[in-house]
């Protein structure tokens, strides 16, 4: 099956757990999923199957959106509540003006570390292998983008916010840097995801719904990129293009399209640079028409 799943990850479960299972109920092996999510995070988690896994980079290039609840006074090893406690710190009073003033402090571009406890790989080994071993590297802070940063929530120690943010984001290390800017520390204590690119958590099956009935729960592979412009081209082109052959449609703005047949057929993602055409992702080949 050639098709996309919006899956409502459930806590406790790995996200290779659900690839896993997937899997065995479709019976293919062509298989991945749009973004990690840590096993005790629930929520959004689109898997693509079959030759939707050429598409699997567009997902993880999405905006992501989640509810986090962070409590204060103490951090963690792995930055939520699973792991063992390192720091613990007084809370000071805070009330609803000060908390939004720090969430504005952290709105927009910047540069975040990422956690030892990631799947982040440096010289082949991931991170969290490393930090299980109880050894720390040194890291790169990498660029992200806060788009929003919402507070839906607060008591005296925790708070709960709305993140609208870019792929590379860690949660978990928003709220340790939040913590430390109300002036204490903290760990995240509940993350549940709601957005991945086009799929939203309302739209979202859980595994027994796609066990039962897959059909009703996959989606086309076109809504992986739906944001993209589309370009619908004749026969001709459609089998050159499919084919890797360089080809010229005039009168074509500069940027990336969604590739489709003279019967409205996804083909897959090209570029145009100078009105030619070249192929990126290739879901179908066209087959040339006779003369």
């Amino acid at each position: 099956m050639d098709a996309i799943f919006n899956v409502l990850k459930p806590p406790q479960m790995t996200s290779h757990d659900v690839i896993g299972f997937l899997r065995r109920v479709l019976n293919t092996k062509k298989i991945g999923h749009g973004g990690t999510l840590d096993p005790d995070a629930a929520g959004v988690l689109p898997v693509f199957a079959g030759s939707a896994t050429r598409l699997l980079e567009f997902a993880v290039e999405g905006r992501k959106e989640y509810i986090a609840e962070f409590t204060l006074g103490a951090q963690t090893v792995t930055g939520d509540d699973s792991g063992e406690v390192v720091k613990t710190m007084p809370v000071p009073a805070f009330g609803k003006q000060e908390l939004e003033a720090v969430l504005a402090q952290f709105t927009g571009k910047q540069l975040q570390l990422p956690p030892m406890y990631s799947a982040i790989k440096i010289n082949g080994k991931k991170l969290y292998q490393l930090a299980r071993q109880g050894v720390e590297v040194e890291r790169t802070a990498r660029p992200i983008e806060i788009y929003k940063l919402e507070l839906l929530h607060y008591t005296a120690n925790s708070f709960t916010v709305r993140v609208a943010c870019s792929k590379g984001t860690y949660i978990r290390v928003l709220g340790e840097d939040l913590a430390t800017a109300l002036g204490t520390c903290g760990t995240m204590s509940f993350l549940l995801r709601t957005q991945v690119g086009a799929y939203t958590i309302d739209k979202a099956c859980t595994l027994q719904e796609i066990a039962e009935n897959p059909e009703a729960c996959a989606a086309e592979p076109l809504t992986a990129v739906a944001e993209l412009p589309k370009l619908k081209v004749n026969a001709r082109q459609a089998a050159r293009i499919t084919n890797g052959v360089r080809t010229t449609v005039a009168q074509t703005a500069d940027g990336r399209y969604v590739l489709l047949g003279p019967g409205d057929e996804f083909l897959g993602i090209v570029r145009c640079e100078q009105e030619r055409l070249q192929a990126e992702k290739i879901l179908e080949h066209y087959p040339m028409p006779e003369e």
